[in-house]
């Protein structure tokens, strides 16, 4: 938030490519980085990542650019990645086990500390080092522990149920991979990551790509044939 302002996601999800990009020059021992070659490498508008990096506060060098490790720990304060969120998640299905096994998110402040299913068989096993709990224990759980993200990866049918459970234990942000959006009421943050609109995006991109291919393809087979037949002629 800028000035009282809700920062765009469109931001913030830049900010977090900037922030692997210069994880990545860090690991390349690059002490300086300036927008140009960010906007370059991430083929973005220098204008744009110049205005994305000002609302984290922090203060580049004329005709230097930036320190790289004080941009990534701005960056990171600005996403509130610099302190570990704990986080509870519900579905211990093969999305749900993915999810508590990707490492990745303790890199950026999320901790998943329990996991949670309403199906006696998954109940008690193990899902990366962490036992299956009853999901009835959620809400006592989370105000006992002072849980605020839930993490939900079930069935389309169950999201509801499953958001007003987290809801009623204080659970305050809610990442719902479940196919269809939760409501919940505006005290609560909710980020629905919709994989399947994602899959929607990419396969009709592919089709009309090789729609475009196969129409470019027939137009030069067509001329090539048309310039034969004038050599016949």
């Amino acid at each position: 938030m800028v000035n009282g302002k809700p920062t765009p996601a469109p931001t913030l999800r830049r900010l977090a490519t900037y922030h692997h990009f210069l994880k990545q020059l860090h690991g390349l021992e690059r002490d300086v980085v300036s927008c140009t070659h960010i906007a370059n490498e991430l083929r973005l508008d220098p204008t744009q990542v110049r205005k994305d990096i000002e609302m984290t506060g922090i203060v580049g060098k004329s005709r230097v650019g930036y320190e790289v490790v004080p941009l990534i720990d701005a960056i990171e304060e600005f996403l509130g990645w610099n302190n570990t969120h704990d986080a509870f998640l519900v579905g211990a299905g093969h999305l749900g086990s993915a999810l508590v096994g990707y490492s990745g998110f303790q890199d950026r402040g999320l901790n998943i500390v329990a996991v949670f299913d309403s199906d006696p068989a998954k109940i008690g096993t193990q899902v990366h080092g962490r036992e299956v709990l009853p999901i009835e224990k959620l809400p006592n759980l989370a105000q006992r522990m002072y849980t605020l993200i839930g993490v939900i990866a079930v069935p389309a049918e169950a999201a509801q149920s499953v958001a007003d459970l987290m809801v009623s234990g204080g659970i305050r942000a809610i990442w719902n991979f479940a196919p269809w959006p939760v409501l919940v009421h505006e005290q609560v943050v909710v980020e629905n990551v919709r994989l399947s609109s994602s899959l929607a995006v990419l396969t009709n991109k592919l089709v009309q790509t090789l729609k475009l291919e196969k129409e470019q393809g027939d137009f030069e087979n067509a001329t090539v044939s048309s310039e034969v037949d004038a050599d016949d002629a």
